[in-house]
């Protein structure tokens, strides 16, 4: 009896709480222009005494003008000799001290990136996860799932130290700050995920979850669904009836659309979801809404955001703008500034907004992850919707894709290679390959051009093995934590691996 009054206090409690964050919330992103102005002055005078803050006259810096013609626009390798000091244990570098963390990324053509996290930015990577979980109790008044379990699938938690200063993936860091009073909700333990090798952690963790009562279930759908599929296999049922209390599904890393269907036929019933736009930079966004598209961008995080067109972003000077120029439905390159001492710091991801008021984004891509080989600048929502538009409506179900240019086929002209691993695969590939073309066609004016000027022709799909793009992620050591397959690349190094490796039919 202690059990029941105890549990549905915590589920009593829950609800003005998550009241009173809504009012707080409400408070910064619906004076927008205002919180942005605020965080931009309080990171440059905070920032000032820096090196970098002297190497750029922070001092001098009173506008955003200001800031636009002294500091550029900088990626991972641009900035890296000031966050080689960093990582060597120099002081007040790019922020004031030193970081309290580094979160280690895989980088594309440097090795491991090492991105700081400060005292100042570490509260914020928290504070929005859980405000996401809030804002879906005060919209919906659900808050039953607090009394059951809730599992993260995400990286380990064990943190190296270099120079005075811990680093290991943001996931495995975040694992440090679960609230004490979720410490007994969360699973899975703490031992369990240690484990390196994700196959075997994943068997673990079915193991440790099979008889508890899961609420809550969250990761990249791409690996909370490997998760699924183990379940299945063990118990003969669908995840709904072995977790009968299980209510919401927490995402982020990559568009749930392609993973929908599938994730809705493992489970066999509707289940909330609420998607995150977490990265080791910041906590970017969050779904604040059941009913609205977008996910409302963190304005009062300790982040200044700029905007550059994705169109215009390769041009020798192309135009940045703050949060108050953007319009909807642009698709924008985001550079950030950061109480981590990140500064114009382009994190590569492109995004859309939804909605000005608020602001909500969506997250269309990343400016190096497209299909420009002839100049059409395909991007990873393009292709996204065009699956879903092909695939709706049909039996037809996708388990994982990846798109690629074939520059010089053997016969014929140029054409995007599609690599499609199905769950359940079409009767026709080639009247899919042309749905999915045609769909292409009508959302990317340049690709429309390039097919009827016979300068391509329609995509060609590749059929990927079972499990193919699981080993392929496996043999580059890549399987499972926030791990992802891009789904465009605008080179063959990922096609060539998995034709060289026979990973395809």
């Amino acid at each position: 009896m202690k059990i029941g009054r105890s549990t549905s206090l915590k589920e009593l409690l829950a609800k003005p709480f998550a009241k009173h964050i809504r009012k707080k919330v409400n408070k910064w992103a619906l004076n927008p222009i205002k919180t942005q102005d605020d965080v931009f002055k309080s990171l440059i005078s905070q920032a000032a005494s820096t090196q970098f803050g002297k190497d750029h006259d922070f001092i001098s810096i009173n506008t955003y003008e200001d800031f636009v013609k002294r500091v550029p626009v900088r990626d991972y390798e641009a900035l890296k000799p000031y966050v080689e000091k960093v990582v060597e244990g120099q002081e007040n570098t790019l922020w004031t001290g030193k970081p309290i963390y580094f979160a280690k990324t895989s980088g594309t053509t440097s090795g491991a990136k090492y991105i700081p996290i400060t005292k100042e930015s570490m509260p914020y990577h928290i504070e929005a996860a859980r405000n996401a979980i809030l804002l879906y109790v005060a919209e919906t008044g659900n808050a039953k799932f607090v009394n059951g379990k809730m599992i993260f699938l995400q990286g380990s938690p064990i943190l190296e130290k270099n120079n005075g200063i811990q680093l290991g993936r943001l996931s495995g860091i975040v694992a440090h700050y679960v609230p004490k009073y979720l410490q007994k909700n969360r699973m899975p333990s703490w031992e369990t995920n240690c484990i390196e090798d994700w196959e075997t952690k994943v068997n673990a963790i079915v193991d440790e979850t099979l008889p508890e009562n899961m609420t809550i279930i969250s990761g990249i759908p791409s690996w909370v669904q490997m998760y699924f599929e183990k379940l299945q296999e063990r118990t003969g049922k669908k995840i709904g009836d072995v977790f009968k209390n299980f209510e919401l599904f927490i995402f982020g890393g990559v568009n749930y659309e392609p993973y929908k269907a599938k994730f809705e036929k493992l489970i066999g019933r509707k289940v909330d979801s609420i998607e995150l736009y977490p990265a080791s930079e910041g906590f970017f966004a969050f779904q604040d809404k059941q009913d609205e598209r977008g996910m409302l961008l963190q304005l009062n995080s300790g982040m200044f955001y700029e905007f550059i067109k994705a169109d215009e972003f390769f041009e020798d000077n192309p135009k940045r703008i703050s949060i108050k120029d953007v319009e909807i439905g642009v698709n924008y390159v985001m550079i950030i500034s950061t109480n981590a001492g990140l500064w114009a710091y382009n994190v590569g991801d492109t995004v859309e907004f939804t909605s000005i008021n608020p602001y909500r984004v969506i997250v269309s891509g990343r400016i190096k992850h497209f299909i420009s080989a002839f100049g059409e600048h395909v991007i990873g929502k393009e292709v996204e919707q065009a699956m879903l538009e092909a695939t709706k409506g049909t039996s037809i179900s996708v388990s994982e894709f990846t798109v690629a240019p074939q520059i010089n086929p053997e016969n014929g002209l140029p054409y995007h290679e599609w690599f499609i691993e199905f769950e359940n695969p079409p009767e026709n590939i080639d009247k899919l390959a042309l749905k999915i073309d045609e769909s292409l066609q009508q959302q990317n004016s340049y690709y429309f051009d390039l097919i009827k000027g016979k300068v391509l022709q329609t995509l060609k799909i590749t059929c990927v093995k079972k499990d193919g793009f699981k080993n392929y992620m496996k043999s580059i050591g890549k399987l499972g934590g926030q791990n992802k397959i891009p789904r465009l690349s605008n080179d063959r190094k990922i096609a060539n691996a998995l034709y060289d490796a026979n990973f395809v039919n």
